[in-house]
């Protein structure tokens, strides 16, 4: 197994997770609504559910992996600047960065 396998399947298996989170524990839905944005929590769940099962189909069809890795980077970019508005600490702000930079890689490397 490569690099590029391990953080395609440490970025999915992370996402799943996430996602799963979501509906298990009540904190994840507070923190959507300490950012102000309840009413499209749902929806992001939905995105990164989206996004973890494109990076794993990606692992077959790249032009899958390409855009999938590009939107989980775009959403954890999104969430950084959410947290950045905040004025979240730079240790809470750390997973949205470390998923971005991880996805960015995973895009990167998917177009080379």
């Amino acid at each position: 197994m490569d690099i590029d396998t391990i953080c395609i399947l440490i970025s999915s298996l992370s996402f799943f997770a996430y996602v799963l989170s979501y509906f298990i524990s009540p904190s994840m839905k507070k923190e959507f609504k300490r950012f102000g944005l309840e009413k499209i929590g749902l929806l992001t769940i939905i995105l990164q559910l989206i996004g973890a099962t494109g990076l794993i189909v990606g692992l077959k069809f790249n032009s899958i992996l390409t855009i999938s890795s590009l939107g989980l980077a775009l959403l954890m970019l999104s969430g950084l600047i959410v947290r950045i508005k905040l004025k979240d600490s730079l240790w809470i702000s750390l997973p949205a960065l470390f998923y971005m930079g991880l996805n960015t890689y995973i895009f990167w490397e998917s177009i080379n």
